[in-house]
């Protein structure tokens, strides 16, 4: 078994981990949000957990009330112009927490007085220095130069503040049957091995994923792009119908990631609308309908909300790349020209 698959197969255990650990202090960074009356967040991140810091946009925003933006890096480190932060979290996402362009996002946000927190992995890291809190991911090690185990950690610590901070039990409930779910999403690894062996000789594709989950079509696409080689562009339904749909024609690859929830109509419909364009169709749900479109299915683990479900519909797109990987010959621990940590200024 590759390291890769290793570590894909650890996540129940490390969501686990991080569930036990890290409770009081996601209580703790809630209670500062509240008592502090943040307005608004600011995330720092990059590659993969840009792509979690997309997920916390729609989960923060939908079920917290707070809008979160994208922080632009470059205006600290490279145009010395940072904007003003006084009023909102800043908040620092990165595995290794080693990038000194995230670090001097949140450096200059607790400069500013603006309250600071830190996902990592690392409790030394310079981003957890830098920051006055702390959720951990409680991973391990993860040696693969692809983030699957810390990625899932870090949308599994976003989802475990959220709860902290709307006190909601239910959804504590739901959020601690997460593993579970995880484990079950394992068991589409067949599935995805023969879907690999279809698509082995893609070159391009585009994936497609709306709402909660335009972060797992983000991250799926990186996934692609970083294991197999191929050129797989990521896009929400609507942004797709702004011109990228002209790129459509028999036989292309699309993938489709549409768990149930509000966005699942939408993605559907544009589903059919490819799958008539004669488009080669690979669907991840857990809705039977849209699972009949494709021309291949990965069938996810039912009674999984929506505001959960990019974990498990994360964790099977990394079994499709590892499949992919794998099926062309490709060793998916050693992509090349990339290294575990990546330090941007």
């Amino acid at each position: 078994m590759s390291q890769l698959a290793h570590e894909i197969h650890e996540q129940p255990a490390a969501i686990q981990r991080l569930l036990d650990s890290e409770i009081d202090a996601a209580d703790r960074v809630a209670q500062a949000i509240r008592s502090r009356q943040i307005q608004h967040v600011v995330i720092a991140a990059r590659g993969s957990s840009d792509s979690a810091a997309r997920y916390a946009q729609y989960l923060l925003g939908s079920v917290n009330r707070l809008p979160v933006g994208l922080a632009t890096p470059s205006l600290f480190t490279l145009y010395d112009t940072p904007p003003r932060l006084d009023q909102a979290m800043v908040m620092g996402v990165s595995q290794s927490g080693q990038s000194p362009d995230v670090v001097a996002v949140v450096a200059e946000g607790r400069r500013q007085g603006a309250l600071t927190l830190a996902i990592t992995n690392d409790p030394d890291s310079p981003l957890a220095s830098a920051t006055e809190h702390r959720l951990l991911l409680h991973t391990g090690p993860e040696h693969s130069v692809a983030a699957t185990k810390t990625y899932t950690s870090s949308l599994t610590a976003l989802a475990l503040l959220s709860v902290a901070l709307s006190r909601d039990l239910d959804r504590q409930t739901e959020l601690d049957q997460l593993p579970q779910a995880v484990a079950t999403a394992l068991h589409l690894d067949g599935p995805a091995q023969a879907a690999a062996v279809r698509w082995r000789f893609a070159t391009h594709c585009v994936v497609l994923g709306r709402g909660y989950n335009y972060a797992t079509a983000s991250e799926v696409a990186l996934k692609l792009k970083e294991l197999a080689y191929i050129a797989a562009e990521p896009y929400s339904p609507a942004d797709f119908l702004h011109g990228p749909v002209a790129l459509v024609q028999r036989d292309l690859p699309a993938l489709i990631i549409a768990p149930s929830g509000a966005a699942l109509d939408n993605v559907r419909e544009l589903a059919r609308d490819l799958r008539d364009a004669g488009a080669e169709l690979l669907v991840i749900s857990d809705d039977a309908e849209l699972l009949a479109l494709g021309q291949m299915a990965l069938d996810l683990p039912g009674q999984v909300p929506e505001w959960l479900s990019p974990v498990t519909a994360a964790v099977a797109g990394q079994l499709l790349a590892l499949h992919l990987a794998q099926t062309r010959g490709l060793d998916p621990d050693q992509p090349r020209r990339l290294h575990k940590v990546t330090r941007t200024h």
